[in-house]
This record gives C-alpha cells, structure tokens and sequence, in this order.
C-alpha cells in the first residue's frame, strides 16, 4: 500500500511540474525566484504531507514496538534476576547447611577420636599395670629363690661346719631306731 501511494504521489509531482511547465515555471533551483521556491514547497508540502505524516507514523510505530519490546525484555531480564538471586540464596543457604554440618561433623569426629583416644589410653594404663604386677612378681619370685638359695646354702655350711663323724653316727643310730620301732608298731 504505501508503494502505491509512493507512486500516485510521485506521478503527481510530475505531472505537476509538466503543467507547471506550461505556465513557465522555471524547474532550475538556482535561477528560481522566491514565487516559484513557495509553490514548489507547496506542492511538497501538499504532497508530502501523506508520505512524510506515514514516515512518522511508521517509524512511531517501530520506537513503540521497540520501547515495547525492551520493556518485555527487561520485565523477562528482571524475572530471570529474581529467579538468579532466589537460587543464589537457596545455594548460600545450602552452604551454611554443608559448613554447619561441616562443623558437626568434625566435632563429632573430635570427640570420637577423643573417646578412642581415651579408651586406649585406659587400655595402655591397665597394661602398665598388669605389666608392673608382672614384673614385681616376677622379680618377688626371682628374690625369693635368691633367699631360699641362701638359707640352703648357709644351713649346708652350718650342717657341714656343726656335722662332726659323732653326730653322724648318732643320728644314723636314731634314725635306725627310729626304723625299728614302726616295723614293731607295724608287726
């Protein structure tokens, strides 16, 4: 449509300027007068008036539609910034939940290592002990064979250095007595 009134505009400019020419108007710009400028612009202001008014109207239209599509972008920009901010608070909040857990965790296993810890602690105490009792009868034991290695030794000494051939012979005497009277007893 606006190529046909584009046509129909023009081919009146032309005819315009044939029937003008009829009348002597001068088409020359530079050898125009002031009469001739004022119907030129006349006729073009007449003319284009339609064309230009639909220029405006148009282009009008194009900074509507393009004012009309920024602001759907920036309404679908500011939807989509919403949107970024709600789940980058859902990602901070999901974080605080992994460093408290975080925390929770580490302090848990703290203290099951404390209690580990103080189990094998217990443990060590009481092999240290039962090692100490071990090794203090060992070494009572190993002290009383000692002692008991001595008074032997001694009372050899003391029967060697007191046993005399007399003594001797008696005791074997007694001792044969001794013999006599449970076979007696036992007869």
């Amino acid at each position: 449509m606006r190529g046909k009134r584009m046509k129909n505009v023009t081919d009146s400019f032309i005819s315009l300027i044939s029937f003008a020419e009829g009348f002597g108007l001068n088409t020359n710009i530079l050898e125009t007068n002031i009469i001739n400028l004022s119907v030129v612009l006349a006729v073009l202001i007449y003319f284009g008036k339609g064309v230009l008014s639909n220029l405006l109207d148009n282009r009008k239209q194009k900074i509507l539609s393009t004012i009309e599509n920024s602001e759907e972008l920036c309404k679908r920009a500011a939807n989509q910034l919403e949107k970024a901010r709600a789940r980058l608070r859902e990602v901070e909040m999901r974080a605080r939940e992994i460093q408290v857990s975080g925390y929770s965790q580490i302090e848990k296993e703290k203290k099951d290592l404390i209690n580990v810890a103080s189990v094998n602690l217990k443990q060590l105490e009481n092999l240290k002990n039962e090692t100490i009792r071990f090794e203090q009868q060992s070494v009572m034991e190993q002290v009383q064979q000692q002692i008991s290695r001595q008074a032997v030794q001694r009372a050899l000494e003391t029967l060697n250095i007191r046993l005399n051939s007399k003594l001797h012979l008696r005791t074997i005497e007694h001792n044969i007595n001794l013999l006599l009277a449970m076979k007696n007893i036992t007869d």
